[in-house]
């Protein structure tokens, strides 16, 4: 007996992690006093009313949702907002035109009269948080799979209108713990968003694909917008009228600089990471989804790239695509490595180990690793199917959007289908082809629509491949060993196809019928691999995402019990959180040291003129010759810092978060991570991680010097 304590001593010892260094995404409402005090220890000065309060301004009213997946920061009493340079791209595209370049040359608004409005972009503020563990574990008792997710949507809804009937105000309920508690948010949305100003690309982008997950940095990573309201400041579409927003709490911004261990603190929307992941999940990613989704993104980025580099209307065509696939492919491929750098399988290996053994008297317990394994087993096989049908194959926009065109065949072509259901199909595909088009370059679609057909020829079982559809193309445009037949076909759906063809297409809309959709060479091929997958594997995967999702809410419960003192947070799922470090250097090499901060002078020794990555604005070395940095010179290096680093925990949707000092000013914005540390939506590395942070200095520089935009920095409350 003795002995068996000792080995679960030992077990437990090596078991499930917990935050400790600078790890966690902390709820701000539900701020532990353990984590609040480890926050003062590392040098806070604010109180936890004034970083989150419902019947008080405090931080969490000056933090925004900007758009769908990235955080923002009120900086002005008229609603200025900041965030990164990324985040803002879609808009300043939107904005952009051959004439009027602003992605390129960078905009500034002298005047209120000059920000352009951005269309669909919105920006939501948090309003209040509240726990409804208890009645979403009411209405979900003792149910499981299909049955459970029914019923948790319903409970839902229910919860959703009760909170918001007659507010105006939107709302979502959100599992935490994966599904062992759940908190409501309320929101308030504004959709009269204006852009004021983005600096020239060769600075928000400066270093491009190359220093993406790379530090040291050298990135202009921002652009700034406003939120405006109706006259009653309430939100309202967009209209010549509307006015400024009054935030109830706004961002005063620090220009006195960072120094190695200060104290750093980011709120914002982290995206999601997956942090109670297990060894069968770790597995099945590092050896067949990231390898498959960076392969297939490779060859898609490649096509773009050599398109975009011939026209500068294309690269304005395809810049935010391109960004949106450039990002995660780097990412995926950096995690992979980062993930068996680190013996992160091992690890989960050996927590699992300790579960087990705590786990094997308790029925509620004990088959739940066993389980795991058998619906890893189950699934395994068919996982490469999935990554390449919706990296591959719909990887190519014309498959994309032929794929689309599936709901108007079912319209077609279902029996007793009310009479305007065929013609609202086919009118809705319709406008949707009129995006489709602007987005559409055909030289680099005809190639991605080439390599991947051939990539999926190649690298997915021949027994899960749709039947018949190789043959036929091999029979037709010859052998599928030789590069040219996937040339030729590509060639073929692109020519013959009514999607890209306006006359086609319009005695299409006129007149619609099955056979003719059914017949287009486009149309054919999606539709034919997404039936394929649909009616075989997504089955399957359904399967195996209820089954693990009931097996993690259970395998968390589980571990909550065995260490019911452990200080946890719940995985990142874009909601307000607040994670807290420090300014700090690092070594992550042999004889390789990281130095806190960059500065302008290291912009200058990266600069190529004219290349596509690392070119600047004409002005911009002239600006560095003279010296001129304002006050925005950091003493200590006699130059302006261009970025720094912390060792907060981020992910992504932290893209624009603020970085704010001990007393609660702006002194950054968040726009990265580091390589090293690429495993962190599994795992948080203490000794590796940094967030990669744009000095809010170097912001007010490229406004002020580089943009003459001195009225953006007059509405700022500058600490100094």
């Amino acid at each position: 007996m003795k002995k068996n304590l000792v080995v679960l001593l030992l077990l437990l010892s090596v078991s499930i992690k917990w935050a400790k260094a600078d790890e966690g995404m902390w709820l701000p409402y539900l701020l532990g006093q353990q984590t609040y005090n480890d926050m003062v220890k590392k040098g806070l000065k604010l109180t936890k009313e004034q970083l989150y309060s419902i019947n008080k301004a405090s931080l969490k009213d000056a933090i925004v949702i900007f758009g769908g997946g990235c955080t923002g920061e009120i900086v002005s009493s008229e609603g200025l907002i900041f965030t990164n340079h990324h985040c803002g791209y879609g808009a300043i595209a939107a904005a952009s035109s051959v004439e009027h370049n602003y992605l390129k040359n960078g905009f500034y608004a002298k005047n209120k009269q000059e920000e352009i409005p951005s269309g669909s972009l919105s920006v939501q503020f948090l309003v209040r948080v509240e726990d409804v563990t208890a009645p979403m574990q009411e209405s979900l008792k003792g149910l499981s799979g299909t049955e459970r997710v029914q019923k948790e949507q319903q409970a839902y809804e229910g919860i959703i209108t009760k909170a918001i009937s007659g507010t105006g105000y939107e709302a979502k309920v959100v599992p935490m713990f994966k599904g062992n508690q759940y908190l409501l948010f309320v929101y308030e949305r504004y959709k009269d968003i204006r852009l004021v100003g983005t600096p020239p690309e060769s600075v928000g982008k400066f270093g491009g694909d190359t220093d993406n997950w790379e530090w040291p940095r050298h990135t202009g990573d921002f652009s700034v917008f406003r939120v405006y309201a109706g006259k009653d400041g309430k939100p309202a579409p967009y209209a010549a009228d509307n006015v400024p927003l009054k935030p109830k709490h706004f961002l005063p911004v620090s220009i006195k600089g960072v120094k190695e261990n200060d104290y750093a603190m980011i709120f914002g929307y982290p995206g999601s990471t997956n942090r109670y992941e297990t060894s069968f999940g770790i597995k099945l990613k590092t050896e067949v989804d990231n390898p498959s989704l960076v392969n297939l993104r490779d060859v898609r980025l490649k096509a773009m790239m050599e398109q975009m580099l011939k026209d500068p209307a294309v690269k304005l065509q395809l810049a935010s695509s391109y960004a949106s696939i450039a990002n995660y492919w780097k990412f995926f491929d950096g995690e992979t490595k980062q993930l068996k750098e680190h013996h992160v399988l091992e690890e989960k290996e050996r927590n699992e180990a300790a579960f087990a053994k705590w786990a094997q008297d308790k029925p509620e317990f004990a088959n739940i690793l066993s389980d795991y394994a058998a619906a890893y087993k189950a699934w395994s096989p068919y996982a490469k199917s999935r990554i390449y049908l919706t990296e591959g194959i719909l990887g190519s926009q014309l498959t994309a959007f032929a794929s689309s065109l599936m709901g108007v065949e079912k319209a077609l072509v279902t029996p007793g289908a009310a009479k305007n259901a065929a013609a609202q199909a086919v009118a809705a595909a319709d406008k949707a082809r009129t995006t489709f088009l602007s987005e559409e370059n055909k030289p680099s679609d005809q190639k991605i629509l080439a390599a991947t057909a051939r990539m999926y020829y190649n690298d997915v079982p021949k027994d899960q491949q749709p039947a018949g559809f190789f043959d036929a193309l091999k029979n037709k445009f010859g052998s599928l060993d030789d590069e040219n037949t996937w040339k030729l076909w590509a060639a073929a759906v692109m020519n013959n196809t009514i999607i890209l063809d306006d006359a086609k297409w319009k005695a299409f809309v006129a007149n619609p019928d099955a056979v003719t959709l059914q017949n287009d060479p486009a149309f054919a091929y999606a539709s034919t691999f997404v039936k394929n997958y649909v009616g075989k594997y997504q089955p399957l995967y359904t399967q195996f995402q209820l089954k693990t999702n009931d097996l993690g809410r259970a395998y968390l419960k589980g571990v909550m019990q065995m260490q019911p003192t452990g200080n946890r947070y719940p995985d990142a799922n874009f909601t307000m959180r607040v994670s807290y470090g420090q300014v700090k250097s690092y070594a992550p090499r042999d004889a390789v040291y990281y130095d806190y901060a960059t500065t302008m002078k290291g912009v200058l020794e990266k600069y190529v003129p004219g290349d596509y990555e690392f070119d600047l604005p004409a002005n911009y070395a002239d600006l560095y010759k003279q010296k001129d940095f304002g006050q925005y010179k950091d003493a200590k290096r006699n130059d302006v810092v261009v970025g720094f680093i912390t060792t907060n925990d981020i992910t992504g949707g932290n893209s624009g978060s603020p970085v704010i000092n001990a007393n609660g000013e702006l002194i950054g914005l968040a726009f990265d991570g580091n390589y090293e540390a690429l495993s962190h939506k599994i795992q948080f590395d203490a000794a590796f991680n940094r967030t990669i942070c744009v000095d809010v200095r170097y912001v007010l520089w490229c406004i002020e010097k580089l943009g003459g935009a001195k009225n953006i920095i007059n509405e700022l409350k500058l600490v100094k």
